[in-house]
């Protein structure tokens, strides 16, 4: 039903009719500005997060994210250089100059290809405790800091770890001149790391929490077994997978609640059976339904829009929410009674989040829904 068809069934409270007069203060308030508090995500960021290492690779996915922002009209992922794993050992100050000269020329290949869609083009650098993470820095974010949109950091294990990298990335970005500051995404990896994600969410810096399943499996010393790395478990053995295992539940849990509790991004992480594309939409489905995830990781351009069809909402939902978010706006976000049930700013905040989400996802959104975004 459309925002016309709701004004003439929605209802207030005691049962006559919601004002349908637009106030101009309230036609020019966007939901974004209204509806979005404290516990809410701060960041609008991409669902899926393309990781590469190799660099024929890293050209190949910087293409692809061109093509795919012109068919979508939106950048619908982003693209993760990779040093850590990517770097071969003794040439990480090689591998990191590549990486600067590939940021950099993405920014400016992009712009002749789609003019009004930013590139996002992000870096994970080695960890903090790594010989390499002070060089990286320095090269990445003193060569492309204005080219990125955020860095990784791995293997985070305390708040410290995260102070210690705010504290060298933005005395890099200053001598580099970016004006503001550089989020930070970060990487938990392991059962202490875990027992700490409330504190690392809640740090202002971190706009993003990974989890590392593989290093948080194999930190557990044999304790949990290869399956939990897969998605594959044989439903008649004792063997269990990445989302039955309860140790690594309970892990992908208790991030994606801490995300939500200060306004961070959860992200899901890797599936590496990348050619059972069945297999990956399903993981990211659940990720996304039952985890609460609203971010995952692809290491394969194959996986990017299985991701994207199991992150987005589906045609129904974004009807629902565009109906819902626009009978909102001309009651100037008052609470309005529409198929028999209360909506108030609890509920207003669910739908705009679902035009985001469809949006990110670039999915069709009617026009007046297009408007926010697009007006």
């Amino acid at each position: 039903m459309s925002a016309a068809g709701l004004s003439q069934g929605a209802k207030d409270l005691s049962g006559g009719r919601v004002a349908h007069e637009v106030a101009s203060v309230g036609a020019r308030r966007h939901p974004r500005d209204v509806l979005l508090g404290a516990q809410s995500t701060a960041a609008s960021l991409p669902v899926c997060d393309h990781y590469c290492g190799v660099e024929a690779r890293m050209r190949k996915s910087l293409a692809l994210q061109a093509e795919m922002s012109q068919e979508f009209g939106a950048c619908v992922f982003d693209v993760t250089l990779d040093c850590e794993d990517g770097a071969p050992v003794g040439g990480e100050k090689d591998h990191a100059n590549m990486v600067v000269a590939l940021a950099n020329q993405a920014q400016v290949a992009i712009k002749t290809v789609v003019n009004s869609i930013a590139v996002r083009v992000a870096v994970r650098v080695h960890p903090v405790d790594h010989p390499a993470f002070g060089q990286d820095v320095d090269i990445i974010v003193g060569g492309a800091a204005t080219s990125l949109c955020h860095l990784m950091i791995p293997k985070i294990e305390t708040v410290e770890e995260v102070e210690q990298a705010v504290q060298w990335v933005d005395r890099a970005a200053l001598k580099a001149g970016r004006t503001d500051l550089l989020p930070l995404h970060v990487l938990i990896e392991s059962p202490a790391a875990v027992h700490r994600a409330f504190e690392i969410a809640a740090h202002p810096r971190v706009q993003s929490i990974s989890f590392g399943l593989m290093d948080f499996v194999s930190s557990h010393g044999g304790a949990i077994p290869a399956s939990a790395m897969g998605i594959h478990a044989d439903q008649h053995s004792m063997e269990l997978d990445q989302f039955t295992h309860p140790l690594v539940l309970r892990a992908k849990l208790e991030i994606a609640s801490a995300c939500h509790a200060f306004g961070k991004v959860p992200a899901h992480c890797v599936v590496t059976e990348f050619n059972d594309m069945g297999a990956v939409q399903a993981a990211a489905t659940r990720a996304s339904r039952a985890l609460g995830y609203t971010r995952m990781w692809s290491i394969h351009p194959s996986q990017i829009r299985p991701i994207l069809e199991a992150f987005a909402p589906q045609a129904q939902e974004i009807e629902l929410a565009t109906t819902i978010v626009m009978a909102a706006a001309q009651a100037d976000w008052a609470p309005i009674s529409y198929d028999g049930k209360l909506h108030d700013r609890a509920s207003y905040r669910y739908f705009w989040q679902v035009l985001e989400r469809a949006h990110q996802t670039g999915r069709h959104l009617p026009d007046e829904a297009r408007a926010y975004f697009f007006g």
